[in-house]
Formats: C-alpha cells, sequence, structure tokens
C-alpha cells in the first residue's frame, strides 16, 4: 500500500505538470523534460534513506529505467523497518547487524555519524 501512494504521488503529479505545459506551449522537449521533474525531485530525496545515491536520480532522463529505480526506492522505504539489504560503503561506520532473535539478519542504520 505504501508503494503504492508512493508511485502514485510521484506520478499523477508529473502527468499534470506534463499536460500544463504542453496546453501551454505544445507538445516539445520541454513537455517531455517537465514530466520528469517530480519523479527525479522524490527520487533524490528518497535515495539516501534506502542506500541509493542521490545523483541515481539522473537515471529518470533514460526512461524506463528511472521508473524501475523510482520503484526499488518505494518498495525499499515501505519495508525499511526489515532493513535487509547491504549497506553502502560509505554507510558501513554508522550501521550495525541486528542479532537479537526477532530481528536476527537485519541492518539497523542509525542517523548518527561515529567517528
Amino acid at each position: 500500500m505504501i508503494v503504492a501512494l508512493l508511485v502514485f504521488g510521484v506520478v499523477v503529479p508529473s502527468i499534470i505538470i506534463r499536460e500544463l505545459i504542453e496546453g501551454r506551449m505544445g507538445a516539445g522537449p520541454l513537455a517531455d523534460l517537465g514530466w520528469i521533474v517530480v519523479p527525479m525531485v522524490a527520487t533524490a530525496w528518497l535515495a539516501p534513506h534506502v542506500s541509493y545515491r542521490r545523483r541515481d536520480a539522473l537515471w529518470w532522463f533514460i526512461g524506463p529505467f528511472g521508473l524501475y529505480l523510482y520503484l526499488v526506492i518505494a518498495w525499499r522505504l515501505a519495508f525499511l523497518p526489515y532493513r535487509d539489504w547491504p549497506p553502502r560503503p560509505d554507510e558501513t561506520p554508522r550501521v550495525r547487524w541486528l542479532r537479537d532473535r526477532e530481528q536476527a539478519g537485519l541492518w539497523f542504520l542509525s542517523r548518527v555519524m561515529t567517528k
């Protein structure tokens, strides 16, 4: 349900922006670029929370790859309490492997950097 809401909350505004640009200026490259602005911003904002980089939002320029990446990010965000994907190398100082019986095999990523 969370994934559907995240996707719906990005796709609908991007379609509305495209239609507004197309109605005002006609179909063209500006309308094509206008509809990917909202998904790129959402991807760049959510990516660091789920072990992706902000620059991965640039995949929206290559059609279906951006949509696929956003779906993966939305899926990971929905299952963030059950984080089982490995951390990026730059996240390793602030991540720990959970060992208690109920959460064995999951990662915990703290917000505070430890030195």
